[in-house]
């Protein structure tokens, strides 16, 4: 679990329709801890933070006002993606993931930037992906893999 006196920087915040499920699946599924939650008292979530190594996001919901939605009640459709660089185990993970019932769209497979990754849909159709580097290349070895241009 992390050390919320250390928050990392940055910590993406999840709308869910049901949030206290979306931390159980999301446990289930990926592996993450839940550090904290607050419950509002009718059965909704006004914060929490699940982490995973070293890393957190936060789930609350039901969403409230218009501008917070769950993908799930807009036809999957969204504007971000959690991504997630694991150290190793990136196809036991997808195995997990796809137990718990997540959506598969893309299937574990090597990039040609030198890592293996796979993408899926949680519970309410948020998109994730995973990644897992299995070659270290330089800079000149993955525009010419890629073929496009790349700065750093």
């Amino acid at each position: 679990m992390g050390d919320r006196a250390r928050l990392p920087t940055i910590g993406p915040l999840l709308w869910y329709q049901d949030a206290m499920g979306a931390i159980a699946w999301l446990e289930r599924a990926f592996g993450f801890e839940a550090g904290m939650v607050v419950e509002d008292g009718q059965g909704g979530v006004i914060h929490s933070e699940l982490w995973l190594l070293g890393g957190y996001v936060m789930v609350v919901g039901p969403p409230v006002g218009d501008g917070a939605v769950s993908p799930a009640t807009i036809g999957g459709r969204s504007t971000q993606s959690v991504h997630v660089q694991l150290q190793s185990g990136l196809d036991e993970l997808c195995a997990r993931a796809r137990a718990a019932g997540a959506k598969i769209e893309r299937e574990p497979a090597d990039q040609p930037y030198g890592d293996r990754v796979f993408t899926c849909r949680d519970v309410e159709d948020h998109p994730w992906s995973f990644g897992q580097t299995v070659e270290k290349l330089s800079v000149a070895q993955m525009e010419q893999a890629t073929g496009h241009k790349i700065k750093v």
